[in-house]
C-alpha cells in the first residue's frame, strides 16, 4: 500500500516528517517552525535512536528540512528541485555549518529518488557545505509508514486512499515481461481468430463506456489482444498468469463495490492507469501504452466490468 503523499498539504507533510524523526531520531525532535526567510525546519540534538542504523547511530546537532510537492510523478532529478537544493545548501546549510550549528543535515521529500541521484545529492551537499547528510525520498518514507503504522493512523492517511487501489506489482511484472516477449505471427493469428466475440455494444451500454472513448482510444488496443491471450496461455508464463488472475479478482471486486463512484467505465480505466503509472514511473515509462492495452483487454475479455 502506497500513500499519495502529493495530496498532503505542506504542513501535513511537515508533521509526517516530524513524526518519522521522533521514531528514528528521538522524541526530542523540535517540530517545524518558520525561519527568518520564511522557510521551515526541525531540529534534534543528541544521540539518534536508529539513524542511519541502530548499530552506529549519529550523535550531535541535526537540522531537518521537508520539501513537499503536489506533483504526483515529481523526481529529485527534476530541474526545479535542483534549483531548490542549491538555494537550500548555499543560503542555509552552509551558513549553519560555518556558525557551528549543525553536524548532520536531513532532507525529506516526497519526490522519487534513485540510488544514483541520492549519491549525487549527498556529494553535492557534502562538497558545498561540508556537512554529513542524507536525502530521504518518497520510497523510504513509504517504507517507514509501513514500519510505523501509528504515524499513518495519527495523521489519518487512510483518507488519501481511493477505493480502486490494488496490489499493482503483479500487473507491472506482466507488462514488463510481455514487452520483452516476441510471439510468432502464425500463433497470434490463430488465437486472434479464436478470441470470443462478445456483444461489445451491449457490454459498453451495461458498463456506461462512452462511444467516443471506445472509438478513439479503446479500439487502438484491439490489435494486441491476440498477443496478450497467447502470452497468458503459454505454459512458460504460468506464474505470470497466476498473477494476472489474482489481479483481475481484486479489481473486479473493488470495481463492483465502488462502481457508483465513477460516472463512466473509462474513468475507472483511466484512474487505474494513473494509479499504476504514478507508482511505477521509472519501470513503466517506456511501456505506459501497454498499461491501457492490458486494462482494455481485461474489459474486452470480460475479466472486469459487467458482462450481462
Amino acid at each position: 500500500m502506497k500513500y499519495p503523499l502529493h495530496e498532503l498539504t505542506d504542513k501535513e507533510f511537515e508533521k509526517l516528517v516530524a513524526l518519522i524523526c521522533e521514531q528514528i531520531l528521538g522524541t526530542g525532535t523540535i517540530t517545524f517552525s518558520a525561519g527568518k526567510d520564511g522557510g521551515r525546519g526541525a531540529e534534534f540534538t543528541g544521540r539518534a535512536n536508529k539513524f542511519p542504523s541502530k548499530a552506529k547511530p549519529w550523535e550531535g546537532r541535526f537540522i531537518i528540512q521537508a520539501k513537499h510537492t503536489t506533483k504526483p510523478i515529481a523526481s529529485c532529478s527534476d530541474s526545479d528541485f535542483k534549483t531548490i537544493l542549491k538555494k537550500e545548501v548555499n543560503e542555509k546549510v552552509k551558513i549553519l555549518k560555518e556558525e557551528g550549528k549543525v553536524d548532520y543535515y536531513l532532507l525529506f521529500t516526497n519526490r522519487k529518488l534513485s540510488g544514483i541521484q541520492s549519491t549525487k545529492i549527498d556529494n553535492f551537499i557534502d562538497e558545498n557545505a561540508e556537512v554529513e547528510n542524507r536525502i530521504i525520498g518518497e520510497e523510504h518514507i513509504q517504507l517507514w509508514l509501513q514500519e510505523y503504522p501509528q504515524i499513518a493512523k495519527t495523521l489519518d492517511l487512510d483518507k488519501l486512499l481511493l477505493p480502486l487501489q490494488f496490489y499493482e506489482e503483479d500487473l507491472k511484472g506482466i507488462i514488463i515481461a510481455f514487452a520483452n516477449t516476441k510471439i510468432l505471427s502464425e500463433k497470434i493469428k490463430k488465437i486472434t481468430d479464436d478470441i470470443s466475440r462478445i456483444d461489445i455494444e451491449r457490454k459498453n451500454e451495461l458498463n456506461k463506456m462512452s462511444k467516443e472513448y471506445f472509438d478513439l482510444v479503446f479500439k487502438k488496443s484491439f490489435s494486441e489482444f491476440g498477443q496478450i491471450k497467447s502470452f497468458l496461455e503459454d505454459p512458460r508464463n504460468r506464474e505470470l498468469k497466476d498473477g494476472y488472475d489474482n489481479t483481475i479478482s481484486d479489481l473486479q471486486a473493488k470495481i463492483t463495490v465502488s462502481r457508483e463512484e465513477y460516472e463512466t467505465f473509462e474513468k475507472i480505466i483511466e484512474y487505474l492507469f494513473d494509479f499504476i503509472f504514478e507508482n511505477n514511473v521509472e519501470q513503466l515509462r517506456n511501456q505506459r501504452r501497454l498499461i491501457r492495452v492490458f486494462f482494455h483487454y481485461m474489459y474486452f475479455n470480460c475479466d472486469i466490468g459487467r458482462a450481462k
